[in-house]
């Protein structure tokens, strides 16, 4: 069953609403706070309240209202995570939309200055400040369960220094030039690190979002098969989500994504090949400030020319283990390196002890034939 609301003005005037009348309708599929979306816009649309403005809280406080004092609510919806208020004042009427970390508050008013006063009192002091802990950053999260969703959590990201003795020289070379990156000096679009498992790739990343704290925001995608398989959650990533004044760039990391950047990767993916490769430097990459970070397993023989390609890369790092005389410094008195060099993570299970447990079946075997 599916309802209409509908908005008509039949009098003669310059208003935009007489030659397109505003219809809303509503099914089964819709949400109520779809309905309160619809409720809101509808005020605008018609022309009673025809000036609107949106502010983003992208750190809301579990306590913020989001609204101004005088205000009266009207509904109240809320669906598993995301909540929205719908409320009204004299001469103004505000949506509040909230999710688990962020906020949207859009107040439709008689005139401009009201909209603006009203949306600035709904949001003054509704966001928590950015923590101060240089060795934490905050980093976006993106799956799709039905709709786009983004969390924010605060992670661990340690000090190019501290971990730098992690990677074989040449590999911290390369990284030491790849971190001292400013967004002045920007090279590509691409950021390409592969190598066998437990070499280091995703310390190394958290270790990017720390030094690229000042001007850059980091998201994860959880789930890039789907991103680049559906183009409305690849545009909601792209672009859904503003960045802060003062971080101008938006860095988005891929891991594991072999399938994607192999050489086969036209036929076995159809078009999330060309999709990743129109966000570094197509059309839909020039229209965002976006970097993309891929860590794969693939060695870099096999990969992709047209991903690896000069002037679409801003680097390709190979992080492999460490060698021999290199794995026995780091380890110092802890343990006995493996003559061929260790990956880092074999190193920690060397030095904290933490080898799995492995039971000795040989002579169990041998008996069985007794």
């Amino acid at each position: 069953m599916s309802q209409q609301l509908h908005v008509l003005k039949t009098a003669t005037s310059t208003d935009p609403v007489t030659v397109m009348p505003l219809r809303l309708q509503f099914d089964d599929a819709d949400t109520p706070i779809d309905v309160l979306d619809a409720l809101s816009i509808a005020p605008f649309a018609g022309g009673d309240l025809p000036f609107a403005r949106t502010g983003n809280v992208k750190r809301v406080r579990k306590e913020a209202a989001l609204l101004p004092a005088n205000a009266t609510v009207i509904r109240v919806a809320q669906d598993n995570a995301r909540k929205a208020v719908l409320a009204t004042g004299e001469g103004w009427m505000l949506l509040a939309s909230r999710w688990e970390e962020g906020a949207r508050v859009t107040v439709t008013a008689i005139n401009d200055e009201l909209a603006e006063r009203v949306l600035a009192e709904a949001i003054d002091g509704a966001e928590e400040p950015e923590t101060e802990d240089v060795s934490v950053v905050s980093m976006g999260f993106w799956y799709f369960d039905g709709v786009s969703r983004r969390r924010v959590r605060d992670i661990a990201a340690p000090m190019w220094p501290e971990i730098r003795g992690n990677y074989t020289a040449g590999v911290a070379t390369a990284f030491d030039r790849l971190l001292a990156t400013t967004a002045d000096n920007l090279a590509g679009r691409l950021l390409l690190l592969h190598g066998p498992p437990g070499t280091g790739k995703t310390t190394v990343l958290r270790a990017i979002a720390q030094s690229w704290r000042k001007w850059c925001q980091v998201d994860c995608v959880l789930d890039p098969e789907r991103l680049f398989g559906d183009p409305a959650y690849l545009i909601e990533v792209a672009i859904g989500v503003s960045n802060d004044d003062e971080k101008p760039w938006r860095l988005l990391l891929l891991e594991d994504c072999d399938e994607l950047i192999r050489g086969e990767a036209k036929a076995s993916t159809g078009q999330a090949l060309s999709r990743l490769l129109n966000l570094t430097d197509g059309l839909l990459g020039q229209g965002t400030r976006t970097l993309i970070g891929i860590t794969t397993n693939e060695n870099l023989a096999r990969l992709h020319p047209a991903v690896t390609r000069p002037g679409r890369c801003l680097a390709q790092v190979e992080v492999g283990p460490l060698t021999h005389a290199e794995a026995s410094a780091w380890l110092g008195d802890a343990g006995v390196a493996p003559g061929t060099g260790a990956t880092l993570a074999e190193l920690y299970s060397i030095r904290e002890g933490t080898a799995p447990v492995v039971a000795d079946t040989q002579d169990q075997h041998a008996n069985l034939y007794l």
